[in-house]
């Protein structure tokens, strides 16, 4: 093919704000290479879709865990996007930032301030289309004047959720009796209490990152993407890469690059495609016969929140298990939708969140409540044949670290996920506490009392401490937020892949801006801190105050 100036590898939630942004510049030229397909089927739109996106080879890469211990040996459906918008287009549409602690605990790792709090809060305004305006915490209309045709104007728009259930508002006011108070907005950098989740959607419909940044930028000439485009492997000539080799349609490709080359395929993608040009562990690289370029920690460090799903049934309130197993039911919840975007058609899988310590000793909220007016046994299976609700609670800074490695020189080949869930002892400990209160919010407060609710997953067998992890072994399964397997860090960091402005170490002309470099996950929802390390990102690329 074609020289161009950069080369973008993954059209997700980071490479979609690179490709808008790098693009801007009309003497720029920009190609975009996406493995999935086009975001063109209708449930990628309608919020509710996950359902029938996540574990659908039309929109997800379907991957698998491999056995983990801590999971009782079980192996899970590891979903991410396998389409324009990657996991933006099938993932939980939630708006979460996280805490000040988490960018400030970045800055420290890194030694570079500009990812501190203070400097990333500007970031993340600046690409936010807020329903409330813009005010000192939120950005509105993406802060951007679109009359220069850029392509830019209303971007990452975040709205309240369009339905109300009255076993959830019950839920906020169980955990106000606990001890957890209510709140108004999770994303000023202290997220402790309960509230409505805000999420990524416009009137009632799915706002991926191609549809807020790519689709704008399409019509651009100096902006070509390809779909369907799979990654062989980076080309270098000795310390550089030039550009990337892929099958297209078939075919054997090569993009050259004359700038830079920049990975954004994800946590997953990314430390894969690295391994596959020889840029990584150098045993594993070798046990596949693939020639080491330059031995580097690509793949370790992988971090993800570990989601206990605790169920219970209920009385005298609907659910949506009730709503759903219904004919009339269905055809409510259509006719709501088809006339006024609202209803359980648009609701994201959990619609209440809360932020609560562990216990008093830690220094900020580290569990997360995700609640939801249904339950089921894992996605893609039916909603279960009672009325019933799930609050999952998950932690959000695990010990535990896994990693991802490549298992053949074969592209086409899913590489080994390993998470190690609950192999660090604290881990263990705070899933014990984790289930303990959410039995508390439901089972020990009179405000729950009028729904008669009775645990059913993990089980009112388990009670001992023992029998809470092995508990937590049969429940727990991810919540989609891997990060961290190229390591942002200082250069006398061993475990680092890339440096603060997100060059791989010892390559020139590759950055990786996506989830992967995180040092350390977010204290909550991984989606929008994504976006945001990728318009840092970009600036860092054009030279820009960042």
């Amino acid at each position: 093919m074609d020289t161009f100036d950069y080369v973008i590898v993954g059209a997700g939630t980071a490479g979609s704000l690179l490709a808008n942004r790098l693009s801007a510049n009309p003497d720029h030229s920009v190609l975009l290479l996406e493995a999935g397909g086009k975001d063109d089927w209708i449930w990628i739109h309608i919020p509710v879709g996950y359902l029938y996106c996540i574990g659908n080879p039309r929109t997800d890469w379907c991957y698998k865990t491999e056995p983990d211990p801590g999971l009782n040996g079980r192996s899970i459906l590891y979903a991410r996007g396998r389409v324009l918008g990657g996991s933006s287009s099938i993932n939980a549409m939630l708006y979460l930032r996280g805490q000040q602690r988490d960018y400030d605990e970045w800055a420290r790792q890194s030694g570079d301030a500009g990812w501190s709090w203070q400097n990333v809060l500007p970031v993340f305004k600046h690409s936010e289309d807020h329903w409330h305006g813009g005010d000192g915490f939120h950005g509105a209309t993406g802060g951007i004047d679109d009359s220069s045709n850029t392509g830019a104007g209303h971007e990452w728009r975040v709205e309240r959720q369009r339905l109300s259930w009255e076993i959830l508002d019950a839920f906020r006011d169980a955990a106000a009796e606990a001890g957890i108070a209510k709140i108004d907005d999770f994303n000023r950098g202290d997220n402790a209490g309960s509230s409505r989740f805000e999420v990524n959607q416009r009137s009632g419909v799915r706002v991926s990152s191609a549809k807020a940044f790519l689709r704008p930028a399409m019509n651009r000439p100096n902006l070509k993407v390809i779909t369907g485009a799979q990654v062989k492997r980076l080309r270098l000539e000795g310390r550089r890469v030039t550009g990337v080799e892929f099958f297209q349609g078939g075919e054997e490709m090569y993009a050259a690059a004359r700038r830079e080359t920049i990975l954004s395929a994800g946590s997953i993608g990314s430390p894969q495609i690295l391994q596959l040009s020889g840029i990584g562990p150098g045993a594993l690289l070798q046990g596949h016969g693939i020639a080491v370029a330059h031995e580097l920690p690509v793949g370790e460090n992988l971090q993800d929140h570990l989601q206990l799903r605790a169920a219970f049934k209920v009385k005298n309130v609907l659910t949506l298990n009730t709503m759903a197993n219904s004919w009339w039911g269905k055809a409510k919840m259509a006719l709501e939708y088809a006339f006024y975007r609202t209803g359980p058609l648009t609701m994201a899988p959990s619609q209440l969140g809360a932020f609560v310590k562990s216990d008093p000793a830690q220094a900020t909220p580290n569990l997360e409540f995700h609640v939801q007016p249904l339950s089921l046994d894992k996605f893609g299976d039916p909603l279960h044949p009672f009325p019933a609700f799930t609050a999952s609670v998950c932690n959000l800074r695990p010990a535990s670290r896994g990693h991802i490695r490549i298992k053949s020189a074969d592209p086409r080949a899913a590489p080994a996920i390993m998470l190690n869930y609950l192999s660090a002892p604290e881990d263990r400990a705070i899933a014990v506490q984790s289930l303990r209160l959410a039995r508390r919010v439901v089972l020990g407060t009179e405000t729950m009392k009028k729904y008669a609710p009775e645990e059913f997953l993990p089980g009112p067998g388990f009670q001992t401490d023992e029998e809470m992890i092995k508990a937590a072994g049969n429940v727990g399964t991810t919540i989609f937020h891997p990060v961290g397997t190229c390591k942002m860090g200082r250069a006398d960091d061993p475990a680092a892949v890339v440096d603060p402005q997100l060059r791989v170490r010892g390559i020139e002309g590759l950055r990786v801006i996506d989830a992967s470099v995180m040092p350390t996950i977010t204290s909550g929802n991984t989606n929008s801190p994504t976006l945001m390390i990728a318009e840092r990102g970009a600036m860092l690329v054009l030279g820009k105050p960042a």
